[in-house]
């Protein structure tokens, strides 16, 4: 959160179930909605809508599912995705483009090509991930408005 920015913010929340690719991309399609409403560049409505997509797709691939809390301020949007999943053992290795850990039958979906978070990284403003194995992770993405 912004410490200078007092400004209320409307936000909003979401649940991801694990498994589930024929809801998958639900949450990200109905921020992308409320966005073009609120009349924000398609530009920044583009990469949110990616960023926000890819960590769904991740939700429901590795983690369990999970929850996202998507903020959308005067400044910026803030997506916080957080799961109970295994955790990410190796981080930069998971950021490198094409590195996977999907299986099999999640690839013949056609998901699970390694570009996730190298896609999340790329398409946001700022992006942290913590995660702890057998805990979770929390990845906070954040695109700038202006």
């Amino acid at each position: 959160m912004d410490a200078q920015s007092n400004t209320p913010g409307v936000e909003l929340k979401y649940v991801v179930s694990p498994n589930d690719f024929t809801r998958a991309g639900e949450a990200s399609s109905n921020v992308k909605n409320i966005l073009k409403q609120m009349g924000i560049s398609p530009d920044v409505i583009r990469k949110v809508s990616i960023a926000m997509y890819e960590g769904e797709i991740n939700m429901v691939i590795h983690a369990n599912g999970g929850d996202i809390t998507v903020t959308i301020t005067p400044e910026k949007i803030q997506m916080v995705l957080r799961d109970d999943g295994p955790g990410i053992p190796d981080v930069e290795k998971a950021m490198q483009a094409g590195y996977s850990t999907a299986p099999e039958q999640v690839r013949s979906l056609g998901f699970g090509a390694g570009m996730g978070l190298p896609n999340m990284k790329k398409y946001t403003d700022e992006m942290k991930i913590d995660t702890v194995i057998g805990v979770g992770t929390t990845v906070t993405m954040c695109v700038y408005i202006s």
